[in-house]
């Protein structure tokens, strides 16, 4: 694989692709159908690319890397284990909201990749859900969650995950606000409404 190419171009291009699969879906987009929205012949796309896998891999890998950046930056802003876990909470909101396209293809799309290709991938998966495991052990800890941390932590991503389909941006919540909704509901704080 060919992941590891940055230029601007490709960058371009994986954008390109995110939507064409969000769209259409991965097995119904063709490379003639990338190529047209790209503008480019269907040969020239096999100068940043080795094939169709290639992109998805680059699309899911790109929204991945980008979540993960950012859920990092905002837990060295968070100090105690509930902060650190709204945090992650508005993180994981921000990087699903901001790069919408990445991020519904990797829900949706996962199943479609490779075997090399989701080799390639799970390492990331792991590290960001590794930070999810340790911010529910933590609230664990301090006694302000109690349950299976798996359970909750497959629980909280698959409600955030799941905004893609819902959320309003221009309706009444912020993703701080749903992001503090989901935690206060995770730690039985209140009742709140979720409303988008």
């Amino acid at each position: 694989m060919n992941l590891n190419n940055k230029s601007k171009r490709r960058k371009e291009l994986i954008e390109i692709a995110a939507e064409m699969f969000c769209r259409e879906g991965y097995e119904r987009t063709t490379v003639r159908m990338l190529a047209e929205a790209m503008g480019i012949k269907s040969g020239s796309l096999f100068h940043h690319f080795n094939d169709k896998q290639e992109m998805l891999c680059a699309v899911i890998e790109t929204g991945m890397t980008h979540a993960l950046d950012v859920a990092e930056r905002a837990l060295l802003q968070a100090q105690s284990p509930r902060d650190r876990l709204t945090a992650l909470a508005q993180a994981h909101l921000k990087t699903l909201l901001d790069d919408r396209n990445a991020h519904v293809v990797a829900i949706y799309e996962w199943r479609s990749l490779s075997d090399p290709s989701r080799a390639h991938l799970i390492a990331l998966r792991d590290r960001y859900e590794a930070l999810w495991r340790t911010e529910i052990e933590a609230c664990l800890a301090a006694g302000l969650l109690k349950g299976d941390p798996s359970l909750l932590r497959h629980l909280a991503l698959g409600a955030l995950n799941w905004t893609v389909q819902w959320y309003d941006a221009q309706g009444e919540k912020s993703p701080e606000s749903l992001a503090e909704g989901l935690v206060q509901l995770m730690l039985g704080e209140a009742a709140v409404g979720l409303h988008a």
